[in-house]
């Protein structure tokens, strides 16, 4: 359910929840506070908190300049944000080291890599669960135990021809109001930078909607924000859930799962930004002509 002005009210997605729910019932949610907390790893140079969707990993770090992050066989591509236009990092593959500055987005291909901040800051690394070290770190590690009753199995994207290469883009990108937010992908994720609210949002232009067979994890970098939540009634009373209504902080992540019905409402008085982040990408924006800023970078899955 979209306003007229929601690009999103064109896809072709949008539309009843159809699906019948899971014999045990439906998956709740999950949010992940990267503040007030303890990191789940630790230095002299760094704080990093992790936890996890079925199908993605979270590392938040708040790092010294310096400060490094590596990997060594990393099994496919991960993805970082930069958000803040004053901090930059110096990346380091097989292929050699490239200087990115802040207010990007990078995709850094399999193998060994090594991020090294230049400036102090903050930093977002997302990974898919093939990263089993992050896996076993992520705070809520406990919940995703067992398979999630209805979301498929993580599938990676096809690789595009050549191979896999470091990779990073702007997030200097003219809003646009036919496209909806800021959208990148690769062969493993795809994350939508959304145009930054300034204040609360307005209650009469929200936007309920559903997922029916992916999840969705709403990473809060900057405000005050609520989830809410709400999942289809059955006949079978004993698998209703009661809503949520979850207000949180930054930065932090809210895990959303299908078919959940949900929107998110801007609650700070001043800069609210928001990314949303799924894994695998998302064929409907995938097939909207523009949506995804990098397209040409990336094939799609043949249909």
């Amino acid at each position: 359910m979209y306003t007229a002005n929601d690009p999103r009210s064109t896809l072709a997605t949008a539309a009843k929840s159809t699906a019948a729910p899971p014999p045990g019932g439906y998956f709740g949610s999950q949010v992940a506070l990267f503040y007030g907390t303890p990191p789940q790893e630790a230095g002299p140079d760094h704080k990093t908190w992790i936890a996890r969707g079925q199908n993605f990993i979270v590392a938040q770090s708040e790092a010294e300049a310096g400060a490094i992050f590596s990997r060594t066989g990393q099994p496919d591509e991960y993805a970082i944000i930069l958000p803040d236009r004053e901090v930059g990092i110096t990346v380091t593959t097989a292929e050699g080291t490239v200087e990115i500055p802040g207010f990007s987005i990078v995709f850094v291909p399999p193998g060994d890599s090594e991020i090294r901040m230049v400036a102090k800051g903050r930093i977002t690394r997302i990974f898919s669960p093939r990263a089993e070290d992050l896996v076993a770190l992520s705070s809520n590690a406990a919940a995703f135990h067992g398979t999630h009753p209805t979301v498929p199995p993580f599938q990676p994207w096809p690789e595009p021809p050549g191979g896999l290469r470091l990779k990073w883009y702007t997030l200097d990108v003219p809003e646009d109001p036919s496209r909806f937010g800021r959208i990148y992908r690769c062969t493993t994720l795809m994350i939508n930078f959304l145009i930054p609210r300034n204040g609360p949002r307005a209650r009469d232009q929200v936007s309920p909607h559903h997922h029916e067979d992916f999840e969705q994890c709403s990473l809060a970098l900057d405000g005050q924000f609520t989830h809410h939540l709400r999942w289809p009634w059955t006949t079978n009373m004993n698998l209703w859930r009661e809503d949520e209504h979850l207000t949180v902080g930054a930065p932090s992540i809210c895990v959303i799962p299908p078919p959940a019905i949900h929107t998110t409402t801007a609650e700070g008085e001043g800069l609210n930004q928001l990314v949303d982040i799924f894994a695998p990408p998302r064929l409907d924006f995938s097939m909207k002509p523009g949506w995804v800023v990098n397209a040409d970078d990336y094939p799609m899955p043949e249909r």
